[in-house]
């Protein structure tokens, strides 16, 4: 991608950006790769970088185990390993023992399902394979430790079985001799020691003498000599030439040993690169964790569309300050290719414009950003950036003749892949003639099809983007009321300066408030105004439409609960109906059965008796047992009947009350009460009842009664 000034990338803060991802990378060849970070103009190179990054990303959220816990940096021994009749220490091997294994890890953890279900991370070794056959030519020779194992050939295990018997033999006679010169009186507090790899005995330096043998040295304080013994002068020799014999057999098989690894030298290059690459990977994974960071869709075409966009920077500022962070929402395409952003200073319009240019730079260098997932980018060729005071005393150019050169370059070099960012454009000048080469270069920009964003204070440039087709007004919102931006930009309407809003806010005397105004062209100063206005009464609409949403939202839960309970309660309902025709159905079918069992028995005894009498009898059980059902279905329907037209009121019984009789179920008057009885009027005819078989009642209303029918 190119850039244009030279100085673009900083202007934008990218290097901020790269700094975070440095602390996030453990290894020099993440770090480095970091640090000279590519911005790619070919879709597949981002694509496929993205989804590197999205898909690490997921596996961090998801909490899954990546198998690159080692971070080596191993450049160096791999470049001495290539160098025929180079030699490898133990402990170098061991790292390049960590490198095997990690990758043996790394291969095993993308199986088939893995390579599937994050298909980009697999790309990372699809041009590579493991091979075993290091690890097993290291584990035969090395420990753990990094130390030449004693069978790693014979000739080692004969010179170290030869040292371990004469180091026996060596400390027993050296014991004996510390404990004879003990018993003298000639040893010192310490008894012995090692001194030039030799094995001597601590004595007293006035006892020196007595003591045969050599002389190795004295301590600082001349009070202690230390003397290797003559009788294990003979012993001390025979160790020293094992112990140089074993140093040459080591460096042998460490010789060898470097030969036959060194033929994967280009192979453990690639997996040290490969390693790398994943720390890379895990270091952008990081980096979007930090700010939000998410995979837009991608576009052939010059577009820009962010949904919920954040400024990288400002949004890790704001999270360690507790502060909120306004998104952006900005759509630029085909037909609307300019946006000229205007407002009140220190209102956000430059922030904004450099939270379009840094995102589109981290997007094409493969990093995740903080957009909504439904963002939609393009991809450009060249990006173009005039922000801040350009001038410039090395070639004598002021602010306005540097302005001036920056937009010739633009016109001349601009095209359909190009992003472009003017801040403040025409400024430096005088406001009228400013204004004017300010629209012809905004013109010259439309026509080559560039994609950008200006900010401005000038009023034909908010007019101007209102008439000409592939320009849009766009504005910071400024709360006038509290004198204080808020940073939230509204697309398709220009903004006012709020010149004399904040002069007067601030206290400044209105007598020259007035003066000021009264120099201002009459138009000018009423279109300012009417954006000041508008801008003010489409705030209320917002909130007003805010609140709308909010009331239109709580009544949709509102009913939705309501709808939850009906429908509760209509199942509960239903479950208690059924629960009841449930009920009835298992005591009729209770009732049935043993009208079953008893017909069956009278059946039976009704075959068994012979004699006349008997059976008289039995007929007259079944006609009991009939009687008693068909007694039982009038009993009901009189019930029913009686429950229709009368309510039970209960109480005490007295002359003139309507009750009804327990027994034939009918109702009567209550005429006479004659002790424990009553005399009951039924139609003609007076009965005399006892009164607890009688149930005061009362006539129901007529309506209640059309209801029961």
């Amino acid at each position: 991608m190119k850039f244009f000034p030279e100085s673009a990338l900083v202007q934008l803060e990218f290097d901020k950006v790269k700094a975070l991802l440095v602390e996030h990378c453990k290894s020099v060849y993440a770090k480095e790769k970091a640090q000279d970070l590519r911005i790619h103009t070919r879709r597949e190179f981002i694509e496929l970088e993205l989804s590197q990054s999205n898909e690490y990303k997921l596996l961090q959220q998801n909490g899954q185990y990546f198998p690159n816990d080692y971070v080596l940096n191993l450049a160096r021994d791999l470049r001495l390993l290539a160098i025929p009749g180079a030699v490898l220490s133990g402990e170098q091997f061991i790292q390049i023992r960590k490198l095997a294994d990690s990758m043996s890890q790394i291969f095993r953890w993308f199986d088939n399902e893995k390579r599937i279900a994050y298909p980009a991370l697999t790309k990372v070794i699809a041009d590579t394979y493991y091979e075993k056959a290091i690890l097993a030519m290291i584990d035969e020779v090395l420990d753990e430790q990094g130390v030449v194992k004693d069978n790693a050939s014979e000739e080692l295990a004969r010179i170290r079985l030869s040292l371990y018997k004469r180091r026996n033999d060596l400390r027993r006679m050296f014991d004996r001799i510390v404990k004879g010169l003990g018993k003298q009186g000639y040893v010192a507090d310490i008894e012995e020691a090692f001194l030039n790899g030799r094995r001597v005995v601590a004595v007293f330096a006035e006892q020196k003498r007595q003591v045969r043998g050599i002389l190795h040295g004295e301590s600082d304080t001349r009070k202690t000599a230390f003397i290797e013994p003559e009788e294990t002068i003979e012993l001390n020799n025979e160790i020293f030439a094992l112990e140089n014999e074993e140093s040459r057999e080591v460096y042998r098989i460490l010789r060898d040993l470097t030969a036959s690894v060194s033929v994967y030298a280009a192979l453990l290059r690639t997996y040290h690169d490969i390693l790398g690459e994943f720390d890379f990977i895990r270091g952008k994974a990081k980096l979007a964790v930090d700010i939000n960071g998410n995979f837009p869709l991608l576009s052939d075409k010059s577009v820009i569309k962010l949904i919920n966009a954040y400024h990288p920077l400002l949004y890790l500022y704001n999270l360690r300050s507790q502060k909120p962070t306004i998104p952006t929402q900005i759509s630029l395409n085909e037909k609307e290719r300019i946006l000229v952003i205007s407002g009140p200073n220190a209102g956000g319009k430059t922030v904004t414009m450099k939270t379009v240019g840094l995102l589109q730079i981290m997007l094409q260098a493969g990093l995740l950003i903080p957009v909504h997932p439904d963002s939609e980018i393009g991809i450009f060729k060249q990006m173009m950036i005039h922000i801040g005071d350009t001038q410039s005393l090395e070639f004598e150019l002021s602010t306005y003749s540097s302005h001036l050169k920056h937009m010739k370059h633009m016109i001349e070099n601009a095209n359909g892949r190009t992003l472009f960012f003017i801040d403040e454009l025409g400024s430096g000048s005088d406001p009228n003639l400013g204004g004017s080469f300010a629209e012809v270069i905004m013109e010259e920009l439309v026509k080559k099809h560039a994609i950008g964003i200006v900010t401005t204070h000038y009023l034909n440039l908010k007019v101007m983007a209102n008439k000409t087709p592939g320009i849009i007004n766009g504005a910071m919102a400024f709360d006038e009321t509290n004198l204080l931006p808020l940073y939230k930009l509204i697309i398709g309407k220009p903004g006012s300066s709020y010149t004399f809003s904040i002069a007067e806010r601030i206290g400044l005397d209105p007598s020259l408030i007035a003066r000021a105004r009264k120099l201002v062209d009459e138009d000018h100063f009423r279109l300012d105004k009417l954006l000041n206005r508008t801008e003010q009464d489409l705030r209320e609409i917002e909130k007003k439409e805010t609140e709308l949403n909010k009331a239109l939202k709580e009544n949709e839960r509102m009913r939705k609960e309501m709808e939850a309970l009906i429908n509760k309660e209509k199942h509960h309902q239903q479950v208690e109906l059924l629960k009841h025709q449930n009920k009835i159905t298992e005591d009729r079918i209770a009732y049935l059965k043993d009208m079953e069992r008893k017909l069956k028995q009278i059946v039976l005894d009704w075959r068994k008796t012979e004699v006349t009498e008997d059976r008289k009898e039995l007929i007259k059980q079944l006609q009991i047992l009939l009687f008693k059902q068909n007694q039982q279905h009038a009993n009901e329907k009189v019930k029913k009947k009686i429950g229709s037209k009368y309510d039970t009121v209960g109480g005490e019984v007295v002359v003139g009350n309507k009750v009804l009789m327990k027994k034939n179920h009918q109702v009567g008057e209550v005429k006479e009460i004659r002790g424990r009885k009553a005399v009951v009027q039924l139609g003609l005819m007076p009965i005399t009842v006892d009164l607890g078989d009688l149930v005061v009642v009362a006539e129901k209303p007529e309506d209640e009664k059309q209801k029961a029918k």
